[in-house]
């Protein structure tokens, strides 16, 4: 049987090359992902704060909330530090065990991603579909349940892709086009056989991002159904605005992961453009999701001038308590 010409041999180490054909600018286009990670750090580690000792936030929504920050928090920790050291000071390799380590988290986080955003649209139906019935049906025992549910698996299924890429001995290249270790990125450098894991890739896709978006998309169609059911326009409004903030970071992600997803595997963009749009759809919603939950929260946007800016919630608590005061002297007269 003849050999492939086979170039490299169970590779010790792997080139990332950033973003092929914007190399001489991609130093400059580090600062704007650098300042999407400084807004999601910050972001997050204010929800990892403020929910906690909030005592009003301590219901289910915030809870999934607080563990979508600390979701958040990892990824960007688990992409940034490398990307730009390659844009800025040209720190191309790694180890290949470290790089499909990489690997595994960026893609266990990107699904615990998915089943965290639907677990938040199941605490939404219920509150909505079957209000009186909500602390009864998501104890806290049940959340921690739904949690370790969607890490369980997460973990199990994603594991199995970096097993398959230790299997493939054989590597035409070492070099990998790309600006962090993606799965498919890694899967072209084999000089053998990859069915099985771009087979696989597939059914991890689509079993834990396609099945969370169907189960979303029914929710949230039960959801608004339910809320134009609703006989006062007041309740209406008010039951729709829980869910706006929802489904903005509900589109904003599944619809740039499918895009990343479908023009890598079937799409004929420019390969910079797929990279960009696969950087920008990992960091993005980490930067978004507490600028977004915290403008639709008005416990989070308190306790965050609480603690940003004690005196100007001294300066209105003191205005409104003597208000109230003024009001309650006028009625007594």
């Amino acid at each position: 049987m003849k050999m492939p010409n086979i170039s490299y041999l169970d590779p010790p180490m792997v080139s990332l090359i950033g973003i092929p054909g914007l190399e001489h600018v991609q130093f400059w286009i580090g600062f704007p992902f650098c300042a999407l990670c400084m807004v999601a750090l910050l972001g997050n580690v204010l929800l990892l704060i403020i929910i906690p000792s909030e005592r009003s936030l301590h219901q289910p929504m915030y809870v999934f909330l607080g563990v979508l920050a600390a979701n958040d928090l990892g990824l960007c920790a688990s992409i940034a530090p490398k990307m730009l050291a390659i844009f800025w000071f040209n720190a191309c390799t790694m180890t290949f065990d470290a790089c499909l380590t990489q690997l595994f988290f960026i893609h266990a986080l990107q699904g615990m991603e998915s089943g965290i955003l639907l677990a938040m649209a199941f605490d939404r139906f219920v509150a909505i579909c079957n209000p009186l019935r909500h602390s009864a049906i998501l104890t806290p025992s049940v959340l921690g349940q739904l949690v370790g549910m969607v890490a369980a698996r997460t973990v199990i299924l994603v594991s199995v892709v970096p097993v398959l890429l230790k299997r493939l001995h054989f590597f035409h290249s070492t070099i990998v086009a790309h600006s962090y270790c993606e799965h498919m990125a890694v899967v072209k450098l084999a000089a053998v056989d990859t069915r099985i894991n771009k087979a696989f890739g597939l059914f991890v896709a689509f079993s834990i991002l396609g099945f969370d978006m169907v189960f979303v998309l029914v929710s949230y169609t039960l959801i608004l159904q339910a809320i134009f059911r609703l006989p006062q326009k007041e309740a209406r409004i008010k039951a729709f605005n829980t869910c706006t903030a929802h489904i903005f970071v509900f589109l904003e992600f599944y619809v740039l992961a499918f895009f990343s997803f479908f023009s890598h595997r079937f799409g004929h963009v420019a390969q910079y453009v797929h990279i960009l749009l696969s950087t920008i759809y990992l960091l993005v919603p980490p930067a978004l999701n507490p600028i977004v939950y915290g403008i639709k929260t008005k416990e989070i946007r308190i306790r965050l001038i609480r603690l940003l800016f004690p005196m100007i919630h001294y300066y209105y608590f003191f205005k409104h308590s003597l208000v109230h005061k003024v009001l309650k002297i006028e009625n007594y007269l």
